[in-house]
């Protein structure tokens, strides 16, 4: 029987049969391949362009290729029980979605909630690179006086560049899912050429001491970071710093993982794939090894081509590094030039399948009426036009005129207490609802659940105590807002009259 008040769940059943309601049905159009495509789109992007040398020189040094093998592991386990949920509830709005059936409505908003925290603050985090990297492509074209952040003085600055993206973004989502998931593909094409180039080419100017040592010894006090902007885990622990050392790898494993989020955008779209129950799974094993291989790739290259103090944030013009920056230290400038075109065209699919995931949470939220029910509204085209426009804004407003600066952690913090989450939620579902069709089945799901939740917590707690103080804010202002409206305008809340356990099976009227 389903729960009251806060803990009152929405059947599974009650969910699929709300995807066919009418005027907010989504068009089922994706197959494997396009849920594969917007996978790779999404992860190959900020994080191999701009998080890899910067992770080196920041914190773990040669060692980060160890770091993207254990968020890797993180994202595989967690892969597993997403895969097995969107097969079984192939409804939008993931790990939403997911707690809605399992632990309620109250857990459910606050993951819808934290959603929204990982994927408007990524896209517009995403959006202020791709405007720097466009400020660097115009600086070949027409000279270093061509900007994309206009300064009004004052501390208050537009950056016109991430609002072209973002505006020519929203207009291609509006127009079709499809025709995004085909722009996707082009894209997505072009920028793993480039990232292979940086892996075959970077190979000839590879130098193996700079592989030594492989995990630098730990910053004392004095050096590195401390305080709020030392990880969690180095200051319970009584470490000094979290740059370098056994302490400096698990930070970096923990930074790296903003480098992997994406393949769970993949369940959001289960609503328009077409057989999601097959599908889904495949799209979200698919891109998480494509993306592994090459992010490991990639990284033993670049450690190998530039010292790691040379990648540090704090070296020379104190800069973030990137990818771009190991070719030009060996002289490689034209390479360099290349990779900052190809990360430009890269992070534009990672700006759009950002917000393609907010849009379909918001939808989902919205259907349910924990958010205003205009946003569930479909267009002709089969696409949430109303919602897409609203985070369109949103992102817009941000992208424009908020600084981007730590906001890789902020994502991370989100996406890993979903991940958190959905793991538990196949435990909960596995033992309340056990007659349930599952095409793709955990094996193991008692073991590899209980590690995917610690290991996730465990990234956690290795990032920055800032880090932490920020997503407990935000929570707090999400429960009030869920008293505030979303607790009144539930729809499965007046499916239960006076709150009593009736079925939620039960139509509205």
């Amino acid at each position: 029987m389903p729960g009251t008040g806060l803990w009152r769940t929405k059947s599974i059943e009650q969910s699929i049969r709300d995807t066919d309601e009418p005027g907010s049905r989504l068009r089922r159009n994706l197959s494997a391949w396009d849920l594969t495509v917007f996978g790779v789109a999404v992860v190959v992007g900020a994080g191999i362009f701009t998080l890899t040398a910067r992770t080196a020189g920041d914190y773990a040094g040669p060692s980060v290729p160890v770091a993207f093998v254990m968020a890797a592991i993180a994202c595989g386990l967690a892969a597993l029980c997403y895969a097995e949920f969107a097969s079984t509830v192939p409804v939008a709005g993931s790990a939403y979605t997911f707690s809605y059936a399992t632990f309620g409505e109250f857990v459910a908003w606050i993951i819808g909630w934290d959603l929204i925290l990982e994927l408007a603050v990524g896209a517009a985090a995403v959006s202020k690179g791709w405007s720097a990297y466009l400020q660097t492509v115009l600086g070949y074209l027409f000279g270093e006086d061509a900007k994309t952040v206009i300064d009004l003085g004052g501390g208050f600055q537009i950056d016109w560049g991430a609002l072209l993206v973002v505006l020519a973004l929203v207009t291609l989502l509006v127009l079709g899912t499809k025709l995004s998931s085909r722009f996707s593909m082009v894209v997505t094409g072009i920028k793993v050429a480039v990232v292979l180039f940086v892996i075959v080419f970077g190979f000839f100017y590879i130098k193996s001491a700079n592989y030594t040592p492989f995990i630098p010894p730990g910053k004392t006090a004095g050096g590195g970071e401390t305080g709020v902007d030392a990880s969690l885990f180095s200051v319970l622990a009584g470490g000094s710093s979290s740059s370098f050392g056994v302490f400096g790898l698990l930070a970096a494993a923990s930074v790296v993982f903003f480098a992997f989020i994406g393949f769970d955008i993949v369940a959001t779209t289960a609503e328009e794939t077409r057989n999601p129950q097959k599908s889904v799974p495949r799209g979200i094993f698919g891109s998480l090894a494509i993306v592994t291989v090459l992010y490991v790739a990639v990284s033993l290259v670049v450690v190998g081509m530039t010292p790691y103090t040379d990648l540090a944030t704090s070296a020379g013009d104190g800069s973030h590094k990137t990818l771009a920056t190991a070719f030009s230290a060996n002289g490689v400038n034209w390479a360099a030039n290349l990779i900052s075109v190809g990360a430009l065209i890269g992070l534009t699919t990672v700006v759009m399948v950002l917000m393609l995931g907010q849009i379909r949470i918001i939808f989902a939220m919205s259907r349910d009426g924990l958010m205003p029910r205009s946003l569930a509204k479909t267009s002709e085209r089969g696409t949430p036009k109303r919602a897409t426009i609203v985070v369109g804004t949103l992102v817009a407003v941000g992208a424009t005129f908020f600084p981007a600066d730590k906001l890789e952690e902020m994502v991370n913090v989100g996406t890993l207490f979903a991940f958190i989450l959905v793991s538990a939620g196949v435990l909960v579902l596995r033992r309340t609802r056990p007659d349930l069709p599952r095409v793709f089945k955990v094996k193991g799901v008692w073991v590899i659940a209980p590690v995917a939740i610690l290991i996730c917590l465990w990234l956690m707690l290795n990032l920055t105590v800032l880090t932490w103080l920020r997503f407990i804010v935000w929570m707090v202002v999400g429960v009030v807002v869920y008293f505030a409206y979303g607790r009144r305008n539930s729809l499965l809340g007046k499916r239960q009259p006076g709150e009593q356990a009736v079925p939620a099976e039960v139509t509205e009227n």
